[in-house]
């Protein structure tokens, strides 16, 4: 049997917000850590409410990240710069939602490389459309974990995020006070009557 290279992969976690989606990524991150592969981890410098220069979750887990402005050729030369690349095993991106349509490109260029891409990222917008490359990179993954939230209405499972508000920006960064999950009953694209508050997850320690 001949020896192959080790084949890279693309891992999307998507949902609407307050889902986990970045706790996860950092979940996935450190474990990779503990297997004593070579991680890095990215940002758009779009998101910055909790860390300059780290990813966050909602329940204030955190793992270091370099932030870049959310275009494909931006990361493609952080991660290719004096070779480094080639230090790499692992590559994180979160908020993967505000990236352009090449980061498809510059994943399956990953991929080729035998690097483990792990991007996390809202699949739909506000309005209930796609978001971005997201769409697109779920169908090209090797793996797709599409998490739900608990609807801040009726308390059932939640899969889409409700603007507070009556604004039809695309991107409005934000957390409580701005959004809440809702349930598919629930969610008004563009109306809200509840104006109900996204409850506070307890701080818990990352589970790996």
């Amino acid at each position: 049997m001949t020896n192959c290279p080790t084949p890279g992969r693309i891992e999307v976690i998507t949902g609407p917000m307050f889902s986990g989606k970045s706790e996860e990524l950092i979940r996935r991150l450190k474990r990779a850590r503990i297997a004593r592969q070579r991680v890095a981890c990215f940002k758009p410098d779009i998101d910055l409410r909790y860390h300059r220069t780290a990813i966050s979750s909602h329940s204030s887990q955190t793992h270091d990240a370099a932030v870049v402005t959310p275009t494909s050729e931006s990361l493609k030369a952080e991660l290719f710069a004096s070779n480094r690349i080639h230090a790499i095993d692992v590559v994180g991106l979160d908020e993967a939602q505000f990236f352009d349509t090449g980061i498809t490109h510059l994943a399956m260029e990953l991929v080729h490389l035998g690097k483990r891409v792990i991007l996390a990222g809202l699949d739909t917008t506000f309005a209930n459309e796609p978001f971005g490359p997201v769409p697109v990179l779920m169908a090209l993954a090797d793996e797709v974990t599409k998490l739900s939230a608990v609807c801040m209405v009726c308390g059932q499972p939640a899969i889409h995020t409700q603007r507070l508000g009556h604004s039809q920006e695309l991107v409005v960064v934000g957390a409580a006070g701005l959004y809440e999950a809702r349930c598919r009953t629930h969610f008004e694209p563009f109306l809200d009557e509840h104006h109900s508050e996204q409850l506070e997850l307890p701080q818990t320690e990352v589970l790996l």
